[in-house]
């Protein structure tokens, strides 16, 4: 009877969480052990160059981001944003939505709260347009509770974002946008 009761547990549990899981990978050495991790495969919108991939990884109560992208001008700075829905089939990427914000706050600077749980930090690209960079933020989950990044968008901007200009920090049009999917 208990056998039967812990795996009608896991049962549940894998429903609930749909493609979540913990999983190793090569990044395990940055980040330690395992963790739940998301991927986005961002493409370029129409007529730009921009593209790349972001990792969302689940470490306690943070997520480490990890953002690898290229075709930006050189040592240019650009908004980064989680966006509501996981929809990047408009040309420029309007089908994504706003800024992904479960909490109904304003628009902020990702670090002094309060801020969308989709406000990110700027991105800033090196001498030859590329991105290498990571980071860590507690608003954000994944595959769990409100801030779960599964199965909505993340955007690259034309401008960096001001932090404060409502509703998205004046951050102009979108570069490149990707689904993120748990693994």
């Amino acid at each position: 009877m208990a056998r039967l009761v812990r795996w009608a547990l896991f049962a549940v549990s894998c429903a609930l969480l749909g493609g979540c899981e913990t999983v190793k990978s090569g990044w395990d050495s940055l980040w330690g052990s395992g963790g739940t991790v998301a991927h986005a495969d961002l493409k370029p919108t129409q007529g730009n160059t921009v593209s790349g991939k972001v990792e969302f990884r689940q470490s306690g109560s943070t997520v480490h981001v990890a953002v690898d992208l290229v075709g930006l001008a050189p040592n240019s700075e650009h908004g980064f944003h989680v966006h509501e829905r996981g929809d990047c089939s408009a040309p420029d990427a309007m089908s994504a939505g706003g800024h992904f914000n479960p909490e109904g706050v304003g628009h902020g600077d990702y670090g002094h709260p309060p801020h969308h749980s989709g406000d990110l930090p700027n991105l800033k690209a090196d001498g030859k347009g590329e991105v290498h960079t990571s980071f860590d933020i507690g608003a954000l989950s994944v595959c769990s509770g409100s801030g779960d990044v599964d199965g909505h968008s993340v955007v690259v901007h034309r401008d960096a974002d001001d932090y404060k200009s409502q509703p998205a920090g004046n951050s102009g049009p979108r570069l490149a946008c990707g689904v993120i999917a748990a693994k």
